[in-house]
C-alpha cells in the first residue's frame, strides 16, 4: 500500500485550565527535515519528541508546533498587593516630609515601580502534564498519517491508470513492428536497383541485412518493460519502508527501456507510440516523488 508524504494532522486537549496544541504538516522531501516549534515549557521534551515523530514519520519535509492556551483569569500576571501598600505608604511619607506633592494618578505611578507586576513562579512540567502532552502528539500523528494513506490511495489510483497506459501502447506497437523487417528490406533493394551498374552479392547482402534488422529489434526491449510494468504493479501493493523510492527506481528504469525502443524506432508510427509512453512515464515520475 503506497503513503503519499503529504498530510495534515491537529489535536487539541484539555488539562486542568490549558489547552495543549499540536499540529503536524508534512510535504514531500528525499529524507526527514523536521521544523519544530514548541513551547517553552516542553523543551526539554525536544529530543524525545523528534524521536517519535522520526519512528512513525520517516520521511518528508515536517512542520511540527506545540503551544499552550490558557484561560485569561490563570495567565494574567498578579499584582502584588502587599508591595503597592508598602511603596504607597514609603510615598506618602516622603511627601509629607519633603513638601514634594503627591501623585494625581496613585496606579499609574504605583504600578510602574519595580516587582509590582512581575511574576515570578516557575512552572515545572510534570509527568502527569507531558502524559497529556503526548496524548495529543499521537493523536495529531495519527491523523496526519490517515491522511498520508488516503492521499496515498489516490497516488496508487493514478499509478495503476497510466502503467495500463504505457501496457496499451507497449501492445500496439506490434502491428508497425511485424512489418517493417519487409519494409526496410524491400526499400534496400529498390535504393540498390536504381544503381544498374552496381553488382552486389546477394548473400552478402542478406547478412547484412540481417544484421542491421537485428540491431533494430525491440523484443528485448519490449520484454523488460513488461517485467518493469510488472514490478512496479506489485510493489505498489508491498507495505513497510522505501516503497515510494523503489517505485522511482523502477520508474527509471522503465525510462531507459522506452528510450532504447525510441532510438530504435525507424518509423513515425512507433516514434509517436514511444512519445506516447514517455508522457506517461513523465507523470508517473512527477508523482512518485510524494509516495513515502
Amino acid at each position: 500500500m503506497i503513503l503519499s508524504m503529504t498530510g495534515y494532522g491537529k489535536a487539541v486537549v484539555a488539562y486542568k485550565e490549558k489547552k495543549i496544541n499540536v499540529e503536524v504538516k508534512s510535504l514531500n522531501s528525499k529524507s526527514l527535515d523536521l521544523s519544530a516549534r514548541i513551547a517553552p515549557l516542553y523543551r526539554e521534551k525536544e529530543m524525545e519528541i523528534r524521536r517519535m515523530l522520526a519512528q512513525k514519520l520517516e520521511r518528508g519535509k515536517v512542520d511540527f508546533s506545540l503551544w499552550v492556551e490558557k484561560e485569561a483569569t490563570i495567565d494574567a500576571t498578579p499584582i502584588n498587593a502587599a508591595l503597592v501598600e508598602n511603596y504607597y505608604r514609603q510615598i506618602k511619607v516622603i511627601a509629607d516630609n519633603t513638601g514634594i506633592p503627591e501623585p494625581e494618578n496613585w496606579f499609574a505611578t504605583l504600578l510602574r515601580l519595580p516587582d509590582v507586576t512581575t511574576k515570578t513562579e516557575v512552572e515545572v512540567l510534570d509527568e502527569e502534564e507531558w502524559d497529556v502532552a503526548q496524548q495529543a502528539i499521537n493523536d495529531a500523528v495519527e491523523k496526519l498519517i490517515d491522511f498520508r494513506k488516503q492521499e496515498g490511495a489516490a497516488l496508487q489510483k493514478k499509478f495503476t491508470e497510466k502503467i495500463d497506459n504505457i501496457a496499451e501502447l507497449l501492445k500496439s506497437i506490434e502491428p508497425f513492428e511485424k512489418g517493417r523487417v519487409p519494409k526496410i528490406k524491400d526499400k534496400i533493394i529498390d535504393g540498390l536497383k536504381q544503381i544498374p551498374e552496381v553488382d552486389y552479392d546477394k548473400n552478402r547482402l542478406e547478412q547484412e541485412l540481417i544484421y542491421y534488422i537485428e540491431k533494430l529489434d525491440i523484443n528485448e526491449e519490449k520484454q523488460r518493460l513488461a517485467n518493469h510494468l510488472k514490478y512496479f504493479r506489485e510493489t505498489m501493493k508491498e507495505s513497510g519502508h522505501g516503497v515510494g523510492k523503489k517505485l522511482g527506481f523502477i520508474a527509471q528504469e522503465m525510462g531507459r527501456e522506452i528510450n532504447t525502443t525510441g532510438s530504435k524506432s525507424n518509423q513515425a508510427e512507433m516514434q509517436n507510440i514511444v512519445v506516447k509512453m514517455k508522457d506517461e512515464l513523465e507523470q508517473i515520475k512527477e508523482q512518485v516523488l510524494n509516495a513515502l
